[in-house]
């Protein structure tokens, strides 16, 4: 028999990351219609069971009423979907500025972390969402600022986390820091280690692993004194590499996107230079994906992952609007549970 947990996701914010209408944009794609193609996808008869989701425009209002955020959740528990972890909007340009700013961008970042806390209460008494994390980063893009110092800087990011899974904790919400190369202090494994560890509130806020974002741990991308691998490495070298990486952040990791990545960075906008999602079935995919998912799923459940979601971060409008994505994924990620899962 099929294992069943943790549940199967896919997130809606593909459909908006690196989307808009600046010049070389795609347009975004809408929250129903990204429902209805993970809605469609099946392998031999297993469908998605729920959905990860972003808290902003055009999916979101952020000041969104109460009713309109329950009409929300009944769109999203008419699709036959649970709602698992929410985006917090907490960049400049959002709800949100700077972890490592000013007292006034602190502020905004905070705002934007009660401001999911509201919406997750929202969608937990309608009921359509049972578990999950809220999810933040330092939104400060690049690491040239935070280079100028390094140990000031990362201690302002850690009091703003820390202020902030206080928030979470107050509401019954636990933050999960999802570390990409592109956002200071989060940048690398060991950066990332040292501000979980700063932090210092394992209950209350923890680590998101993306398959895509950490294998450019692994490689050192804007931390080399912090690479594990060189060029040229062989197999064996990366599963060891791989090890000593998923042994420091496993303890901290509560929540987990499946993802593939061809080694190469990638992005748009403010998440420029950050690990490349590629399909699943990407011939220049670099990452086993069920055997790297079993570092990271080791003793799930006693970490309180339920769930697991599918990250297919600026996917052209044309990959994500063919059906063949979404079932290709499904198996994935179904094989990933029946490797790992229970």
């Amino acid at each position: 028999m099929s294992n069943t947990s943790p549940k199967l996701h896919n997130a809606m914010w593909p459909g908006l990351v690196g989307k808009g209408t600046d010049e070389g944009q795609e347009p975004p794609i809408s929250l129903e219609k990204m429902l209805d193609l993970t809605a469609a996808a099946e392998v031999n008869g297993q469908k998605f069971e729920g959905i990860d989701y972003f808290l902003f425009l055009p999916h979101t209002n952020p000041e969104a009423t109460d009713d309109e955020l329950k009409k929300i959740a009944d769109l999203i528990a008419g699709k036959g979907f649970d709602v698992g972890s929410l985006v917090a909007p907490v960049w400049p340009g959002t709800i949100g500025d700077s972890a490592m700013g000013s007292d006034e961008q602190q502020g905004k970042f905070l705002s934007a972390v009660k401001m999911a806390c509201r919406v997750a209460r929202i969608f937990n008494e309608h009921g359509v969402r049972k578990y999950g994390c809220i999810r933040i980063d330092s939104a400060e893009f690049g690491v040239a600022k935070w280079k100028e110092d390094p140990t000031s800087n990362t201690a302002r990011i850690v009091e703003t986390f820390k202020e902030a899974a206080r928030i979470a904790a107050d509401n019954g919400e636990r933050l999960a820091a999802e570390g990409e190369i592109c956002w200071a202090g989060m940048h690398s494994w060991k950066d990332m280690l040292d501000l979980l560890e700063g932090v210092g509130m394992p209950d209350s806020l923890g680590f998101q692993a993306d398959l895509a974002h950490t294998y450019l741990y692994t490689l050192g991308y804007n931390a080399p004194e912090h690479a594990l691998l060189k060029e040229g490495h062989g197999e064996e070298e990366f599963w060891a590499a791989y090890e000593q990486m998923t042994d420091k952040l496993r303890p901290w990791t509560i929540d987990f996107h499946v993802a593939q990545n061809d080694g190469e960075v990638h992005g748009a906008g403010s998440h420029d230079k950050t690990g490349k999602h590629c399909p699943a079935d990407d011939p220049n995919g670099k990452l086993d994906i069920t055997r790297c998912s079993s570092y990271w799923l080791k003793d799930f459940q006693d970490r309180g992952i339920k769930h697991i979601c599918w990250d297919g971060c600026m996917f052209p409008n044309a990959t994500l609007e063919n059906p063949a994505t979404w079932n290709t994924i499904l198996d994935a990620m179904v094989k990933v549970r029946d490797a790992h899962g229970c």
